[in-house]
């Protein structure tokens, strides 16, 4: 069995959403970044963590991705033309949909107050406001970024989302990304990840 380290209203929701989507057994530790716990598996005390035995592997995108590759689904296979597409797709979603949230996180309350910016919020606004639009041509008329069927980077999308609506960003609510959107959060596994992470910080 797996287990999860991490606070579940962080990046950790990502992986409880993966290993719900997979079916696969897991322990959930809601540790918060920074405690020692965490800190004792990833000196940068970052979340989430998660143990497949004796072996801890960290960050988010790299967990998933290892969990779609070690059961075989939810991914296209290492070496093909499709895998390369998901992963250019995972990439532009750190780079520039989770990477405007994260700056405009990072000058809201994460650095110190001294060293924040908030002048940089409006541009993380737009660049937000340029992913999601590249987003849309991705998506095309697909049911998710890859075609048909759910893949890691529609999980990392889909958290992200939840991330912009809590940072009162302007996600769009209406036509394809919203349509998407709502088939993202909609899925029965998310729902089971939401309901879990909300357990166990009860």
């Amino acid at each position: 069995m797996y287990t999860v380290i991490g606070y579940p209203r962080t990046r950790a929701m990502r992986v409880i959403w993966m290993l719900e989507e997979l079916g696969e057994p897991y322990e959930l530790i809601p540790a918060m970044p920074q405690s020692n716990e965490v800190r004792a598996l990833n000196p940068s005390g970052k979340v989430p963590v998660l143990k497949d035995g004796a072996f801890a592997i960290t960050d988010s995108v790299a967990i998933c991705q290892y969990l779609a590759d070690k059961h075989g689904k939810l991914t296209f296979s290492a070496g093909t033309p499709q895998r390369a597409r998901q992963d250019s797709i995972t990439q532009f979603v750190v780079d520039e949909i989770e990477g405007a949230l994260w700056t405009a996180a990072k000058n809201t309350f994460i650095h110190p107050e001294e060293m924040r910016v908030p002048e940089i919020k409006r541009v993380c606004r737009m660049e937000f406001d340029t992913a999601m639009r590249r987003l849309e041509e991705k998506l095309g008329s697909n049911s998710y970024v890859m075609g048909e069927n759910l893949t890691v980077p529609d999980i990392l999308i889909g958290h992200a989302v939840g991330w912009a609506r809590v940072a009162k960003f302007d996600v769009p609510d209406t036509g394809p990304l919203a349509s998407y959107f709502e088939r993202l959060l909609s899925r029965p596994a998310f729902l089971r990840a939401m309901a879990r992470g909300e357990e166990a910080v009860a």
